[in-house]
């Protein structure tokens, strides 16, 4: 199981598709806040729809409370645009750990500065990123179609 990290999300619609997301490919959710919505909101809900029920999901109310209990801080993988490697050239594993940034900012210096695992994801100079919900299903559909090869 792949454990999916959204570092202080902002935007109910995207948690949602994340949360639908996870559900599917029976990963877990993870969330640090703060978030910039209610997780009771409705858009969330909406996005989410009646798969929230089914989600395996932990809030943690800081990121102190989050990494103090990851077991192996080296399958730790921060996405970021600024990094080097690609997610493509990683070899996940099963329980690895997936962390996304809030949409408006990315992964801040202090999560960055914690974990050497930095990946990006290529794509072209036109855009400054992809949707959040859309880079985290790119990279859980390479770890899972790499564990199932496995």
């Amino acid at each position: 199981m792949l454990n999916i990290v959204l570092v202080e999300p902002e935007i109910p619609n995207n948690t949602g598709n994340i949360g639908r997301l996870c559900v599917g490919t029976e990963s877990r959710l993870h969330l640090v806040h703060p978030f910039g919505f209610v997780i009771n909101d409705k858009n969330l809900k909406r996005s989410g729809l009646d798969y929230w029920v089914h989600l395996d999901v932990t809030e943690y109310q800081n990121l102190a409370e989050w990494t103090a209990q990851i077991p192996d801080k080296s399958r730790v993988f921060l996405m970021s645009s600024h990094a080097e490697k690609s997610y493509l050239d990683t070899e996940f594993q099963d329980g690895d750990w997936l962390v996304f940034g809030k949409e408006s900012k990315g992964l801040g210096e202090e999560v960055l500065a914690q974990f050497a695992n930095h990946l990006k994801i290529p794509m072209s100079n036109l855009i400054r990123s992809f949707n959040i919900a859309n880079s985290v299903a790119f990279v859980i559909g390479e770890a899972k179609r790499q564990i199932m090869l496995k």
